[in-house]
């Protein structure tokens, strides 16, 4: 649960700074953001007293940031498998950035560091038993999210988040 919540940090970071509504007080709250998360996470110990104070401090910080921009693409699907499948929106959050290589490539591969050097076991087969409408819902449940979408993708991001394109990334969690 300290690992699904933190990322949600980290998260709301890449996606401010990787938008279209970047400006240097949301970049900021961002940057100072990802680097304690990043050493919170890439530590020994996650939860040792330094590293609690260094992600408090770190996840106010990314509210400011998210406070001043947009998340991105990972907060909509996420927010899909909240919605359709009742998932915590930490976990959600991990659960689709285990699978934005095409979008986040270098954040992606990072991220999957931190799980490693954590232990964290993500769930794997969640979408495993849904049907056509679960998988519609989802879609739909994600794409309705249209300015953080916007942000990351730009106007015509229904271009490239198609049904089939949404459901393909779901399909791999």
């Amino acid at each position: 649960q300290y690992f699904y919540t933190g990322m949600d940090t980290y998260i709301h970071c890449i996606e401010s700074l990787k938008g279209r509504h970047r400006h240097p007080i949301a970049d900021a709250f961002s940057e100072e953001a990802l680097l304690l998360s990043k050493t919170v996470f890439g530590s020994a110990d996650m939860q040792s007293s330094e590293n609690r104070e260094k992600l408090m401090v770190a996840s106010y910080l990314g509210g400011c940031a998210i406070a001043n921009s947009y998340v991105g693409l990972v907060h909509p699907l996420s927010a899909g498998l909240s919605t359709v499948l009742n998932i915590h929106h930490g976990l959600a959050n991990c659960l689709i950035m285990n699978v934005m290589e095409e979008f986040y490539p270098e954040e992606t591969s990072e991220f999957h560091e931190f799980v490693k050097k954590q232990g964290v076991e993500l769930p794997k087969g969640i979408t495993a038993r849904l049907n056509e409408e679960g998988f519609d819902r989802l879609y739909k449940s994600s794409i309705i999210h249209e300015k953080p979408l916007i942000n990351a993708l730009g106007e015509d991001f229904k271009k490239i988040l198609t049904r089939s394109k949404v459901i393909e990334i779901f399909e791999r969690i």
